[in-house]
């Protein structure tokens, strides 16, 4: 079981990786929490993968298991004393154009901190619905109904599209 189990894993790694690291940036704002929630989850797919029997795909349990552990991390944070909130813009390598790079990273942090401060299952709607994931497999990994997912995503994109439209209009994690 434990080659099926490390097979799994590798496969994975290979197809989920970089939408785990996204999970967790989005999540944390803290690069170092960050990536301590990746690993965590990481750790705990690695685990997970012991029981899964195939009996939904494989990119529904990695989901599911990642926004759980995100979703358990992010109740642990909340039981501990808020920390100081900072602005912090991810640097991209070799930018082409500076400016509208700062600028995408602007945009990109200010969508972190805004899936940051909605409730839990909202954020990780939206965080699968920007990952390109179809109403059903994020009704299927959230456990809500097609139809809630779909009033959802339509109710937070325009809560998201608002905040970005209004330039008044700053995000803050307080």
């Amino acid at each position: 079981m434990a080659g099926q189990q490390d097979t799994l894993y590798r496969e994975a790694g290979k197809q989920f990786a970089p939408a785990i690291a996204r999970l967790a940036r989005a999540m944390e704002r803290d690069l170092d929490s960050a990536r301590e929630l990746e690993q965590d989850i990481h750790c705990e797919l690695w685990r997970s993968l012991a029981r899964f029997e195939g009996k939904c795909a494989l990119k529904t349990w990695v989901y599911r298991v990642a926004h759980n552990v995100a979703a358990e991390y992010r109740l642990r944070a909340s039981r501990r004393p808020a920390p100081v909130p900072l602005e912090q813009i991810d640097e991209l390598p070799g930018p082409a154009d500076p400016e509208a790079d700062a600028a995408e990273n602007h945009a990109l942090a200010r969508a972190r901190a805004l899936i940051r401060v909605l409730p839990t299952l909202d954020g990780q709607v939206m965080l699968l619905w920007l990952e390109g994931e179809t109403g059903a497999d994020i009704a299927e990994v959230t456990g809500l109904s097609a139809d809630a997912v779909s009033t959802r995503v339509h109710r937070l994109k325009s809560l998201l599209s608002a905040h970005f439209t209004d330039p008044h209009k700053e995000t803050s994690d307080d």
